[in-house]
């Protein structure tokens, strides 16, 4: 009768197809049954052999003689990575088995010699190659720890503006975000083509120069609202994109406009034989009258537009901004309001550009902070065009024919902004 040799470890031969090798725990199995005692043996098992289910190839790492019981380098990875972890575990099935990332070899000699081998020991000078789903785990996580440590330092380097307004209702700070992301949405709505004066065949972009600088220093008369004065000018543009108006009514169309965002606008609105007054009655009251239910009609009652001036208040509480930067930056963009070929620069671009280059004019450094970019969504690249065009219309301001703005923006009243030398280094290429 042949004997059982599982009590006779010397017998146990290597495999024809390599080492074998397990678990930790099954090989510290495999020891612990070779170590029993000859009397809880049955002598009466036939044929009976070593055999464990499994058991997977590996080769025979050489030259380590001891346990090396480290704790591998994806434990001890922080909470933030364990969903990249859980993602890489996915793919690989059998990943769980080798979190330790440790590998074992089972020498043929016998099963007390074998060894655990850190992966981490494993160098690029070693002979052995780490597997691909180690090599894919480690990419991962790296790349995990980069966009952490990106974000972390970009909300270090954001400033919060709402924390000083969240006792007032009227800053309305639990959406007041929710309100600027839908202007953003919604601004589109309210441009117009940049060339829609090539469809008026008795006006052009310098009689519209003309009339906007006119109103400029109409609204500054009137001591209006600044809202009031950039929600005529988009209703101008937008009615003369509809239709087309000899020159004649050019400046009764401007009155009207003032008219309609006066009574959208302001508390007290003025009256319509203001406004005839101050055409010098070149139009009558009826022709006011019918002038604005065209309007009206024409825009079907669509008033309420996100403006510039919108953009400019939220942007410029980003940008921390004391009067004389605030000054600076609506005089630069109400310099780009008359200019026609502004029109193709998004309201909130406008903004942006505005206080961009006011910054630079005040400090005679490009300056845009993390706070400024993220709450416009502008980065600095994409200002510097607008920007640029604001800096030679800042140059000529008080030497063009058109000085509207740049009387009003020179007195008292608004800090001498106008005065302001202009950020010419931002021309340099």
């Amino acid at each position: 009768m042949r004997r059982s040799k599982e009590n006779n470890p010397g017998s146990i031969a290597a495999p024809n197809d390599g080492l074998r090798m397990g678990g930790a725990k099954m090989v510290k199995d495999m020891e612990q049954n070779q170590r029993r005692a000859l009397s809880s043996i049955n002598q009466n098992i036939i044929g009976a052999s070593l055999h464990h289910s499994g058991v997977v190839n590996k080769r025979e790492l050489p030259g380590k003689d001891e346990f090396c019981n480290k704790k591998s380098a994806l434990e001890q990875r922080s909470d933030t990575r364990s969903l990249a972890v859980e993602r890489v575990s996915n793919q690989h099935h059998f990943l769980e088995d080798t979190k330790n990332q440790s590998e074992l070899a089972v020498k043929p000699g016998g099963l007390d010699d074998f060894e655990i081998v850190d992966v981490e020991q494993c160098g690029e000078g070693n002979d052995v190659t780490l597997p691909m789903f180690v090599k894919h785990t480690e990419a991962v996580l790296d790349e995990t720890d980069e966009m952490d440590i990106e974000m972390e330092d970009m909300e270090n380097s954001i400033i919060d503006i709402d924390c000083s307004d969240s006792k007032d209702p009227l800053a309305v700070v639990e959406y007041v975000d929710e309100i600027y992301a839908y202007y953003k949405k919604t601004e589109v709505s309210s441009c117009v083509s940049p060339n829609y004066m090539d469809r008026q065949f008795d006006i052009n972009e310098k009689m519209r120069a003309i009339l906007i600088d006119w109103l400029i220093e109409v609204h500054y008369k009137f001591d209006l609202m600044e809202e009031t004065l950039f929600l005529t000018i988009n209703l101008i543009d937008r009615f003369l994109e509809r239709c087309t108006v000899i020159r004649k009514k050019l400046q009764l169309v401007g009155m009207t406009a003032m008219l309609l965002a006066c009574k959208y606008e302001e508390v007290s609105v003025p009256i319509v034989e203001d406004f005839v007054l101050i055409s010098d009655k070149a139009y009558t009251r009826k022709d006011v009258l019918d002038m604005e239910k065209l309007m009206v009609n024409t825009l079907q009652f669509h008033m309420s537009v996100p403006t510039p001036y919108v953009f400019m208040r939220r942007f410029l509480k980003a940008a921390q901004s004391e009067k004389k930067l605030e000054f600076l930056s609506f005089f630069l963009i109400e310099l780009s309001m008359v200019e026609y070929e502004m029109l193709k620069f998004q309201p909130s671009l406008l903004a942006a550009a505005a206080i961009y280059t006011a910054q630079c004019s005040l400090f005679r450094f490009k300056n845009w902070t993390k706070t400024s970019e993220w709450h416009t969504k502008y980065t600095e690249d994409q200002l510097l065009e607008c920007s640029k065009l604001m800096v030679t219309y800042h140059q000529k301001a008080g030497s063009g024919k058109l000085k509207g703005v740049h009387r009003k923006y020179s007195s008292y009243k608004f800090g001498y902004a106008a005065k302001t030398e202009p950020a010419l280094f931002l021309l340099d290429p």
